[in-house]
């Protein structure tokens, strides 16, 4: 039910004023938008689940302006992704790994990972953004990795999961390495979960350490249309760093 057309969702919601409408912004250099919501932030306190779940099934995402709850729809063109079978942890942060004593848990606080995602210079991620994704969490429909150093949540992770796909929005870290830890239990659990998409949005130096890639954006459609036909679940994760390299 989710590869709606996502023009019908469009405009049944009314939301957006501009079909594809192309421009690129300096600040993302690989990414272009396609319309903006016409309606004020007060009278929009969220994204509706079924806009969010057709714009993922047809390659694109929202981020607010920073400063303000406007939200824009981007697409990544190329697309970069980090291939389930071939990916890859740094040594060094395997070395870390076999000596850390940091826990490592799924969706057992999705509100305090988005904060602490939020938690930087110009954000993206608006009240609206964190409104939206807490009750897609709700929904069953998006995810959070923490890493807890004893009780202490000092990094994490989060995205959306449709069929056999994980789309990765934010990480964030308090601790230096935790959310690289974070990412790195992600891609051995969504692996052994049979995932075969995991979606990064942006290419970055620390993403390419992973063995990311970038793709084309006709074949990303290509893989995404395949992918959402799989029936993966996300999986429930409660276990040491340790455990999670060989």
């Amino acid at each position: 039910m989710y590869i709606q057309n996502i023009a019908t969702i469009i405009q049944k919601y009314k939301v957006l004023d501009t079909w594809l409408c192309m421009r690129r912004l300096s600040s993302f250099p690989q990414i272009q938008y396609f319309s903006t919501m016409t309606h004020k932030a007060k009278s929009v306190d969220i994204i509706p689940v079924d806009l969010l779940l057709s714009a993922y099934a047809g390659g694109y995402f929202p981020m607010s302006d920073p400063g303000s709850e406007s939200v824009q729809w981007y697409y990544s063109d190329p697309a970069a992704v980090i291939p389930l079978d071939a990916w890859k942890i740094p040594r060094s942060l395997e070395l870390f790994m076999k000596k850390s004593s940091w826990r490592i848990t799924t969706d057992r606080d999705f509100p305090a990972v988005i904060s602490g995602c939020s938690q930087r210079f110009n954000t993206w991620i608006s009240n609206t953004i964190i409104r939206s994704y807490i009750h897609l969490h709700r929904e069953g429909h998006a995810h959070s990795v923490e890493v807890w150093d004893e009780e202490k949540l000092i990094g994490g992770l989060y995205g959306v999961h449709l069929g056999g796909a994980f789309f990765g929005e934010s990480m964030f870290h308090h601790t230096a390495n935790a959310s690289k830890v974070a990412l790195a239990a992600l891609l051995k659990n969504i692996t052994t979960a049979k995932f075969t998409l995991l979606d990064i949005q942006m290419m970055t130096s620390v993403m390419k350490q992973f063995g990311a890639v970038s793709i084309d954006r006709s074949k990303y459609l290509q893989t995404l249309k395949i992918t959402l036909d799989k029936k993966c679940v996300f999986p429930k994760i409660d276990n040491f760093a340790e455990n999670f390299v060989h």
